[in-house]
């Protein structure tokens, strides 16, 4: 029998939208704050919003079709699309559905997941499953969020940190010594509260009352999230770099969901890894949710900062609340037939 192949990352892509929002135009529109406060505190100098005729699935179309097309995939070599969002076009029909007709992926089997912000290092895990499970398959991974919709401008907690945009991966088989090491996923509902949309699902159905109250907006009690990151990341990156036998000064390049710049910069002291190399998208795209990690990780493979051979830390943390982190191993071939 053919000992099963190494799986892990063929391609990324990702898709901002035109609109660039300065911290100067936030200023104009949100009380309390000035552009030099919001650089100060977040370390965000912009963000993109997307256009009035733009849908989630629209952002997540665009990304998915530049990463296929730098894997030198057609739409119908993909078994499977994942698509992480929690701004999803409609509650129902999933906009993994909606995806897959907009990119034709007719062969693909669809569904979306919500884990928040940190949606896309689950989808990441249950696209190397399937692979892993199905030899010669591919996933495609997508994430996408267009926040701009459910902020509550009023809220200068929330409404200056948040963007649009999407990010994608292709997940299919690569060379041995390559690919995806391991992942480290879990979630404390204990915490489920800080983070939150009040209405619009059977708990609390929309009504004249519920918009009245602007209980559809997002809400996030922003300190306690703050802490939550800087106790409970640093343990799990070390747990999944001690489980893969890998010293933190191996890590090539660390990939942390792009939250806010200041909090960036006290996780990297907290769990030690101010030697690394770490990178940031969030002073020019601001907090893209869900598609936060793979937005920056597509950054750092076209910029040059990821390359073959490099070993690449992502993390993340999103509603519910729940932390993924994920150890890759960049492949500097791919095999036959998938590109690049």
């Amino acid at each position: 029998m053919t000992p099963p192949r190494a799986v892990g990352f063929l391609s990324t892509g990702a898709y901002l939208p035109e609109r660039v929002v300065t911290n100067e135009e936030l200023a104009d529109r949100v009380p309390g704050v000035t552009a030099d406060w919001i650089e100060r505190k977040t370390a965000i100098r912009a963000r993109r919003f997307a256009a009035p005729d733009e849908a989630t699935s629209d952002l997540a179309a665009a990304a998915a079709r530049q990463a296929l097309a730098r894997a030198e995939l057609s739409p119908g070599q993909i078994n499977y699309l994942i698509v992480s969002t929690s701004t999803g076009d409609f509650p129902q029909p999933p906009t993994s559905s909606i995806v897959q007709q907009k990119i034709d992926a007719l062969a693909a089997a669809c569904f979306d997941v919500n884990v928040v912000c940190a949606g896309f290092v689950f989808g990441v895990e249950l696209g190397r499953a399937l692979v892993s499970a199905n030899p010669g398959a591919r996933a495609l991974v997508v994430a996408a969020d267009v926040y701009s919709r459910i902020l509550d401008f009023d809220d200068r907690r929330t409404a200056v940190l948040f963007g649009d945009g999407a990010g994608a991966v292709v997940i299919g088989e690569v060379a041995d010594g390559s690919g995806i090491l391991d992942l480290e996923l879990s979630t404390h509902g204990e915490a489920q509260d800080l983070v939150k949309v009040p209405a619009g699902g059977s708990r609390r159905p929309t009504s004249a009352a519920t918009v009245a109250r602007g209980e559809h907006f997002f809400t996030m009690q922003g300190r306690e999230v703050r802490e939550f990151v800087l106790e409970k990341v640093p343990p799990a990156l070390e747990k999944l770099c001690g489980r893969a036998g890998v010293e933190l000064s191996d890590i090539d390049c660390f990939v942390p969901h792009q939250a806010n710049g200041v909090l960036l910069d006290q996780l990297v002291q907290r769990a030690g890894l101010g030697h690394l190399y770490t990178h940031y998208t969030c002073g020019k795209y601001g907090n893209v949710g869900s598609a936060s990690v793979p937005i920056a990780l597509d950054d750092a493979v076209v910029s040059g900062r990821v390359v073959g051979g490099d070993l690449v830390l992502l993390s993340a943390i999103g509603g519910g609340i729940s932390v993924g982190t994920c150890l890759a191993r960049w492949p500097v071939e791919v095999p036959a037939g998938a590109g690049r």
